[in-house]
């Protein structure tokens, strides 16, 4: 299972694939996230839990909400972490480092969420997929 990467512990750390977005569009520029729940094209998807994460093969297609947003014109930007299993309402998954609320480093990020929600408020993406 990867750990997690940058000051907000927000994005997971995982080889860098080029993962293709339209050149064009109203969401050309900018920077999206996605929370690891959802496929990307090239890249295992482990919903936050470490034997999921083992047993998954890369993924052959991008989630079709994912792919929307690409052929919009966002550059993905990496794979966010989550609560293991998306199941928590608190944000902090006990694989990983929490997430870091940059507005109020003190306090959780929330939700199961977390890690897109801590890529988005530190500006480390401009827009990321999120779940409830």
């Amino acid at each position: 299972m990867p750990g997690t990467q940058g000051p907000l512990n927000a994005f997971l750390d995982l080889r860098q694939m080029p993962v293709e977005d339209a050149e064009l569009g109203p969401l050309a520029g900018l920077r999206l996230a996605v929370k690891d729940i959802y496929d990307v094209a090239g890249y295992r998807t482990g919903c936050g839990n470490p034997q999921k994460y083992e047993e998954a093969h890369a993924a052959s297609r991008t989630a079709q909400a994912v792919q929307a947003i690409l052929d919009a014109g966002a550059r993905f930007v990496g794979k966010t972490q989550t609560d293991e299993l998306a199941f928590s309402l608190f944000g902090q998954n006990a694989h990983f480092p929490y997430p870091v609320n940059p507005a109020a480093p003190d306090r959780v990020t929330g939700g199961s969420s977390s890690g897109s929600a801590a890529a988005v408020a530190g500006g480390l993406a401009n827009i990321a997929t999120g779940s409830d």
